[in-house]
């Protein structure tokens, strides 16, 4: 089955563009195209997709909110936020709303292809840059609570960028049970998003931050 992707934003040629690059790739297939943040809940709802690339300017509701609303009431839908500028700080409070990535609008075909790809498996990808621009703007989650030796383990193999299916083959354990423990490992922590762990696994030396050279 290919993945099922809806796009959210405001522009027709973004949308147009998006739609021409993801077409070349039979693993992938748009579902729907939203033109404001409500629209994107609503179809996100609807359609259920595996992915939703969603701008975070947009008219009626941000995208920040209606990330907040997809992540909140369909937690197997992940959302890679789109942004113009690494520099803004919506993309910040994307991950904190509970976005999985992030792409530059001007990303390459084959970029755009590999992050959705991974978003679908549950992947966190952080370039350099941006692991480096979030650690700067995202403070460390507060007083959270201990974790076992096993959550840990679970919070390590987040922070390498590794999805439950590839977590349960590591530890030899059902996936099912790993996404309890990364529940858990999220309750923890007090976030919402796996990318907000494994930059908490960056900062605790857990594992190291990419390489930006």
């Amino acid at each position: 089955m290919p993945i099922r992707i809806v796009i959210a934003d405001d522009h027709a040629i973004v949308r147009q563009g998006l739609r021409v690059f993801l077409s070349v790739d039979p693993e992938l297939e748009v579902i729907g195209e939203a033109v404001n943040g409500k629209q994107a809940v609503e179809l996100a709802h609807r359609l259920q997709p595996d992915v939703v690339l969603m701008d975070l300017v947009m008219p009626v509701l941000g995208g920040v909110d209606a990330i907040t609303a997809i992540r909140r009431d369909l937690p197997d839908v992940e959302v890679i936020a789109l942004t113009s500028v690494l520099e803004d700080n919506s993309v910040s409070d994307a991950v904190r709303a509970g976005a999985i990535g992030y792409l530059l609008k001007d990303t390459a075909a084959d970029e755009l292809t590999k992050a959705i790809k991974a978003a679908a498996a549950g992947q966190v990808q952080l370039s350099p840059k941006a692991a480096q621009r979030l650690m700067r703007d995202m403070r460390a989650p507060e007083n959270p609570d201990s974790l076992t030796q096993r959550e840990t383990e679970i919070l390590k193999l987040i922070g390498r960028g590794l999805s439950n299916k590839e977590i349960a083959l590591e530890l030899q354990i059902g996936e099912k049970t790993v996404r309890t423990h990364v529940s858990n490992v999220l309750g923890k922590l007090n976030v919402v998003s796996r990318t907000q762990a494994a930059l908490h696994a960056v900062r605790i030396g857990l594992v190291d931050l990419p390489d930006s050279s």
